[in-house]
């Protein structure tokens, strides 16, 4: 997802895991060991957190500070030995898992516990010690068991935060609300520009660190460890074990499987070595467990309601068209990889869930923005990344991919799998859409799935290109791109916030809310929209309440 601004002219920019792993083991006590020098300085400046929810267990994350010169990303600071403990009431009478890891050097002192062994569809609390300091308290959550009838299952959705361009208020919602058993974050949770790239100088509203672009495995490790001394993300992941996928911005922006838009080979080094380091860092600092050919692509599932599928569409795609590299109807083009579509498909044709969650970092519904009046298309093409010249399709969504998207299509249409609903981040709007197997005849033509897009917790839309108020020239834009694609029921191009997906066996329903200043650290919240997807019907439609 990208937008333009002027840097060197030698090149364009644009403004848009080794962790240790312990497994429960109930037997192990805390250590009650005296403490080494190491340990008596130890801190937990980063918070806690959770992810990747199993029926029986759920991965445990945290970062030791050992020592004051033990920086993110320095190499410095001694091992550390950590231990952890679950429990089932928040002040630890009843603990019911303990072990302990040691925090290294090696993994930038982060520490992973894959922790087993627990109740399915249960709340636990868990808790870090290092020596005699204490982490914070952290609140996660067990997914059903696997064949178990689940009356509902709710997520918070956020995508695309970028910590120069506000604060985090989304996150701290979504942190106040007891109802979630998990939060879904689409992607963009990181940003690798320098300081006053994205957005531009005079509109930063914090600086980041480091201020130059990352490029090094110092540098992803030290960007990570910035936005964790957020006190909304800190409270986020404090209170709901969170699913992640990445998009471009945790490594550079537009990324494919050979480079990225904003990479230079050369005065950036090899494109190999920066991704490299961008996924050991990640895996290093999130909650996420490494999936085939160490990806984020992998399935979760929340009893007989739904399972979810999370793909990684960086990591294997062809360069985007316009490029430098072909059209965009190219059969041999891809952006999930030939393996990656074939473990979707195989794992859409024998669920038995009763929802197919798919979450995809970027839009797979077709939109054209041809039909849009002259003066709004410069402005979309700087939001979108594209040429400035006019823009038929944003080619670094599905839309520049229709050969693969043809393809998953067509496998859910021919198979009749019902009940495909694809949760996407990106692209700073808020959409609800059918996705149509022909987009030019429809509504005539099948719906073959819908697809919810939440908006970005700070990232750039329109009216944040345009600084105009929101609400002036965005309803232009969104009345011309109806007209234009009418699988399309709703988009917002001017809110910041976050949604909350409900499922139950009879719908599923994603609630729009948005925050009143992405400027304001104290931003309030408040409900936009909702819709629906009815059981069976494949098609979104309009409800006039969220789910309480």
């Amino acid at each position: 997802m990208t937008s333009r601004i002027s840097s060197t002219p030698s090149r364009r920019t644009v403004v848009k895991a080794v962790a240790a792993t312990a497994v429960a083991a109930p037997a192990l006590a805390v250590s009650a060991a005296p403490a080494t020098a190491a340990d008596q300085t130890a801190s937990f400046l980063h918070g806690v957190a959770s992810g990747d929810p199993l029926p029986d267990g759920v991965l445990l994350w945290t970062r030791v500070t050992p020592s004051a010169d033990a920086v993110p990303g320095s190499g410095r600071g001694a091992d550390t030995r950590v231990d952890w403990e679950v429990a089932e009431d928040r002040d630890f009478g009843r603990v019911v898992a303990r072990g302990s890891d040691t925090s290294r050097a090696a993994s930038d002192h982060t520490v992973k516990a894959d922790v087993r062994g627990l109740r399915p569809a249960s709340t636990y609390w868990f808790r870090f010690r290092a020596g005699s300091a204490v982490s914070p308290v952290g609140r996660t959550r067990t997914a059903p068991a696997a064949g178990a009838a689940v009356a509902g299952v709710r997520f918070g959705v956020v995508s695309c935060a970028n910590w120069e361009a506000g604060w985090f208020s989304a996150y701290r919602h979504l942190a106040a609300r007891p109802d979630l058993d998990a939060v879904l974050h689409l992607g963009d949770y990181i940003y690798e520009y320098a300081t006053g790239g994205y957005p531009a100088e005079e509109y930063v509203v914090r600086r980041h660190e480091p201020r130059h672009e990352i490029t090094g495995l110092a540098d992803y490790r030290l960007r990570h460890a910035t936005y964790k001394t957020d006190a909304d993300l800190q409270a986020l992941h404090a209170a709901h074990p969170v699913i992640a996928i990445w998009d471009d911005h945790e490594f550079a922006n537009d990324t494919w499987s050979g480079g990225a838009e904003n990479h230079t080979p050369g005065a950036e080094g090899a494109w190999t070595e920066r991704v490299a380091a961008a996924k050991q860092a990640y895996f290093e600092w999130m909650p996420v467990r490494a999936s085939t050919e160490g990806t984020v692509y992998r399935r979760l599932r929340f009893g007989r309601l739904a399972d979810l599928h999370l793909l990684d569409l960086r990591s294997f795609r062809s360069q985007q068209s316009g490029i430098g590299n072909g059209d965009v109807d190219d059969p041999d083009r891809t952006i999930t990889g030939r393996a990656q579509l074939d473990w979707l498909k195989a794992g859409l044709v024998s669920s038995d869930a009763s929802w197919k969650l798919v979450g995809t970092s970027v839009m797979i519904s077709p939109v054209a923005f041809g039909s849009l009046p002259a003066h709004l298309l410069g402005p979309l093409a700087e939001l979108l990344g594209l040429p400035q010249e006019g823009l038929a399709v944003n080619v670094d969504q599905w839309d520049g991919y229709t050969d693969d998207r043809k393809e998953l299509l067509a496998h859910l249409t021919q198979r009749s799998i019902r009940n495909t609903v694809f949760l996407t981040g990106d692209i700073h709007m808020a959409w609800a859409n059918d996705v149509p197997v022909r987009a030019a005849t429809y509504p005539l033509s099948a719906s073959a799935a819908t697809e919810f897009v939440v908006t970005s917790v700070t990232s750039d839309n329109l009216d944040d290109i345009l600084h105009v108020a929101p609400g002036t020239v965005s309803l232009v834009a969104q009345a011309a791109i109806r007209a234009a694609n009418r699988h399309v029921k709703w988009v917002d191009m001017d809110a910041h916030g976050y949604g909350v997906l409900d499922v139950t066996a009879e719908r599923t329903q994603m609630d729009y809310f948005t925050v009143s200043d992405r400027t304001n650290r104290d931003a309030t919240s408040s409900w936009s929209r909702s819709y629906r997807t009815l059981s069976g019907t494949q098609k979104v439609e309009r409800v006039n309440q969220p789910v309480r």
